[in-house]
């Protein structure tokens, strides 16, 4: 799969390239977006759907929880499902505690799955934890699978934490008990790595994870797990939360170490709202990606925050129609239009910055102001081609957008 490239490449820390499925996690590809689905796996349909809807947001891997025989059973039926609906989304399995057993009862879920995910603190323990952990690896590589090793600060491995709190005990300057905490998780990811390799999985099969919700503990964990391995890392603050906590808290750690070249496929863990959409997390994912340079995925909408000049609500109401509607058309967009995804857009809500502002968009609109004339000035690249007037402006606006798309934009399968 080709992802469209960085729009300003940044230096990328050098990793391994990994294959899962039809995309490429590290070495010289941009930043992968994926999500989590949150159905019970067991129930074919529901997953199947919501799969597909995360990956029509732009989720480029989906990972699914295997937790138990039923849900191993419905894998194979999941991907033939979003076969048939013409989605190609290669699905990740989430397996802790009876992956192994799962894999190797369900050898056609094993095969579908692009990639597993296993977590080292959940395999087992003492000798049990060893057989468990190669077990998986094993089939993993009978399938020629990937595997993220996902270490979590939840589900440490206490033989290793134990070890590590042993050895710093013996140090003449002993570490402080949250050093030792990050100093566990990746040596748990690094050793696992290694294991790995041992028992046969290549090191470009490998991706590595360190999971934790605290963002200075993130980006420490990150940091030195990029110094000391050439993995691709999946970034992520785990349980992150709800709404705008949660959402503040992923792009204050994420983006310091994509900002550094470190991360090569995100996750934002969102706590959805009581009824809220799973795809509210690919959403942010994206937008923290383009907000930063790395990647374009959808037309932007720059918009005026409003003040006194414009006690109206109609520019806010325009950018959010205008911000639904060019994401509602990108699937489409993506498809028809080469480059489209970096349009940018400016609804502005007075003469202060607004025409200006328009003029930096390539394509921009000025409303009028508290007591200003009442006329909406239209610009396209940079020049001023209409004044909207009227109770119309908003679906006329709107026609501009996609004539301008269709004008711009080279059809990416001409006739």
């Amino acid at each position: 799969m080709t992802l469209n490239p960085p729009m300003h490449p940044a230096t990328r820390r050098p990793t391994r390239a990994v294959e899962v499925g039809r995309v490429t996690v590290g070495g010289e590809s941009p930043v992968v977006v994926q999500s989590m689905t949150n159905t019970d796996t067991a129930d074919i349909l529901k997953t199947a759907i919501q799969c597909a809807e995360l990956a029509q947001a732009g989720s480029e891997l989906v990972r699914i929880t295997v937790n138990t025989p039923e849900a191993a059973a419905a894998v194979p039926g999941i991907r033939a499902h979003l076969d048939r609906m013409g989605v190609g989304v290669p699905l990740v399995g989430d397996f802790h505690y009876n992956g192994h057993r799962l894999l190797a009862d369900h050898p056609e879920c094993a095969r579908v799955l692009a990639k597993y995910r296993i977590n080292p603190g959940n395999v087992g323990h003492g000798k049990k934890r060893d057989e468990q952990y190669a077990q998986m690896i094993e089939i993993a590589c009978q399938y020629d699978k990937p595997v993220r090793i996902g270490v979590n600060w939840g589900s440490l491995d206490q033989d290793l934490l134990a070890r590590i709190m042993d050895d710093n005990a013996k140090r003449s300057a002993p570490l402080g008990a949250v050093d030792v905490m990050r100093e566990a998780m990746v040596a748990s990811a690094l050793e696992s790595a290694a294991r790995a390799e041992e028992l046969g999985m290549p090191g470009d099969r490998i991706i590595l994870s360190c999971k934790v919700s605290g963002v200075q503990d993130l980006i420490a964990i990150y940091r030195e797990l990029s110094r000391r391995s050439d993995y691709p890392l999946h970034l992520g603050l785990t349980e992150a939360g709800m709404g705008s906590k949660g959402i503040v808290a992923s792009a204050a750690a994420m983006s310091v170490l994509l900002q550094e070249g470190i991360g090569d496929t995100i996750r934002v863990s969102l706590t959805p709202e009581p009824g809220g959409k799973r795809t509210q997390e690919v959403v942010v994912a994206q937008e923290m990606l383009q907000t930063m340079g790395l990647r374009a995925f959808t037309p932007m909408v720059a918009a005026c925050p409003g003040c006194g000049r414009t006690s109206s609500t109609f520019f806010q109401e325009l950018a959010q129609s205008i911000q639904a509607h060019v994401r509602g058309k990108m699937p489409q967009w993506r498809i028809e239009y080469d480059g489209v995804e970096n349009m940018t857009l400016a609804v502005m809500g007075c003469v202060v910055n607004g025409p200006g502002e328009s003029k930096h968009a390539n394509v921009g609109i000025s409303l009028p102001g508290t007591g200003e004339v009442p006329a909406a000035p239209v610009y396209e690249d940079g020049a001023k081609t209409v004044t909207l007037r009227g109770d119309r402006i908003a679906e006329e606006f709107t026609a501009i957008v996609d004539r301008y798309v269709a004008r711009r934009y080279p059809r990416k399968f001409a006739s």
